[in-house]
């Protein structure tokens, strides 16, 4: 018997990697400068603990590309002759490369009318006809937007791109509100070149901050106070009389630059419950203790918005409307540089005059808690 062989093979597989050859740089589009006037209108909107970049030409927008004969690779940007629509140089600098400078711009908002400059960042790259001193068409090179300069190898550029932006950071320094702002430039040719089109950028920025909404005491600086009831002793006419009447200062901030249609106040006693006390009432207590009607003293709140009084009951939702119309009043919150603005509304603390007898002699302190609750539909 021949013994059969057995053999095994091994087939070595080899795996063969190369590298992608990197695309054919290409030319922009063939691009004529707009003539006229273009208008874009911008809406942006973010919450103001996470602000957003928002982009006025993308990067490399082409403001024009032809063959080098049409001089495209010159043009620039100027600002006009109203600095609240961009400020910034009006003719050709002739400058060369360099930092990016920013426009300034200014913004108003449009429910308090307070205004505030924002720098608008951009620059322009220039871009050659054929590949002469680039591998891929664009000069290494970021020029201010209002410079014709231009670096020349054998041949001028044939064409000009533009970036324009509002960085993140800066749209964070505007404060809750419907902000408003107007961009003009005009698009130069050559040298001092004449203007051949413009475009005007109309911008509409909804910023919120709800984290900041808040019930502000101005005279205190925060959302918290000790406050003095303004108890007054009477003795004429007998017998003698206990009562008064105090005011707190206070403004309604809902994080929206108060252009909410409604706000819900909820005041709450944080003193025991007393059985029998008129459920309009409130409570201090002697700071001796007990818990006989002798112990305290009864108030009464009220709310003075929209030039009408509104009384609040312990635990009830009061409404008040109308919060995106009326009256505005700037204040500094804790932890801001800038002032938002809110709607005053004023909190009186009304204690009816009782007999002096019926009340313990000494000091009366209570708690109480003012909460605010925004509309779950915001504008």
């Amino acid at each position: 018997m021949i013994p059969r062989l057995c053999r095994s093979y091994a087939v070595l597989l080899a795996l063969l990697l190369v590298p992608a050859l990197p695309a054919l740089a290409q030319r922009p589009p063939v691009t004529v400068p707009a003539p006229g006037t273009t208008v874009t209108t911008l809406r942006h909107a973010f919450d103001r603990a996470a602000p957003l970049p928002l982009s006025l030409w993308a990067p490399r927008t082409v403001l024009g590309y032809q063959e080098v004969l049409h001089g495209h690779g010159r043009l620039h940007v100027t600002c006009t002759d109203t600095p609240a629509r961009g400020r910034c140089p009006r003719s050709d600098t002739g400058e060369g490369p360099g930092v990016r400078r920013p426009i300034q711009l200014e913004f108003h908002e449009q429910r308090s009318g307070q205004r505030r400059e924002i720098g608008v960042v951009g620059w322009l790259e220039r871009v050659e006809w054929e590949r002469t001193c680039s591998e891929d068409y664009w000069e290494k090179s970021e020029y201010p937007l209002w410079t014709s300069a231009v670096r020349e190898c054998h041949v001028e550029p044939a064409g000009t791109a533009a970036t324009l932006q509002l960085d993140a950071a800066d749209l964070g320094l505007l404060v809750a509100g419907r902000w408003h702002a107007e961009l003009h430039l005009d698009v130069r040719s050559g040298v001092g070149g004449a203007v051949l089109g413009r475009h005007v950028f109309a911008l509409e920025v909804t910023v919120t901050d709800p984290g900041r909404a808040a019930i502000h005491l101005p005279e205190h600086g925060g959302s918290a106070a000790q406050m003095d009831l303004q108890l007054q002793l009477r003795t004429q006419p007998p017998p003698a009389s206990v009562g008064g009447e105090a005011v707190l200062d206070m403004c309604l901030y809902d994080g929206m630059g108060s252009t909410s249609s409604e706000l819900v106040l909820i005041a709450r006693d944080g003193g025991p419950a007393v059985p029998g006390r008129p459920p309009q009432f409130f409570s201090v207590w002697h700071q001796g203790g007990g818990r006989a009607p002798h112990d305290r003293i009864d108030y009464h709140l009220q709310v003075l918005h929209a030039g009408a009084h509104h009384a609040l009951l312990p635990g009830a939702h009061t409404r008040l409307d109308g919060i995106d119309s009326a009256d505005l009043r700037p204040v500094l919150l804790p932890g801001m540089d800038q002032p938002v603005h809110c709607v005053p509304t004023p909190l009186t603390f009304a204690t009816p005059r009782v007999p002096a007898a019926d009340k313990r002699d000494g000091r009366y302190q209570g708690d109480l808690t003012l909460e605010m609750r925004l509309p779950t539909r915001r504008p």
